[in-house]
């Protein structure tokens, strides 16, 4: 019995294994998981209904578990219909989760093709598949290092 937020075994594996650089992408319900994946890559679906679970709430139970370095999410294409004339509305609520777990990073978008290129790397641990409806809601996130006395 663990003890930490974390306690979803097959994550754990796999966020225990990965090491500095490694990647780890939090999809939304649109996101292709099972066919957008990187060659070493983990998929895990935690998408029991939508809405249900969503990426921020999988992002909140990750950084008590594994360093970041970077999070970046998809940017979006000026030809794509889904397109919002500003950031998406769960972006400044990631945003609001990284200042909450006390780190000082900023979101990055990556274009479209690019983060799919970027998911397909042989950096990718792990996808964690939500049932989140939000557009634009996809994360990939970096890890960092333990550092010293941490």
């Amino acid at each position: 019995m663990l003890k930490s937020e974390l306690i979803h075994p097959d994550i754990t594996k796999v966020i225990a294994q990965a090491g500095h650089s490694s990647r780890i992408l939090i999809a939304d319900g649109n996101y292709p998981a099972s066919s957008a994946i990187g060659p070493n890559a983990a998929l895990v679906s935690l998408n029991l209904a939508p809405g249900l679970v969503t990426v921020a709430q999988v992002l909140k139970v990750l950084l008590t578990a594994v360093p970041v370095e970077a999070v970046n999410t998809m940017g979006m294409p000026e030809d794509d219909p889904h397109r919002l004339d500003a950031d998406p509305p769960v972006w400044e609520e990631y945003r609001g989760i990284l200042r909450d777990a006390g780190l000082s990073l900023s979101l990055e978008p990556i274009q479209r093709w690019d983060f799919y290129d970027a998911v397909a790397s042989r950096d990718h641990v792990l996808t964690i598949q939500t049932g989140d409806q939000a557009l634009w809601a996809n994360l990939l996130l970096t890890v960092g290092v333990r550092e010293s006395g941490s």
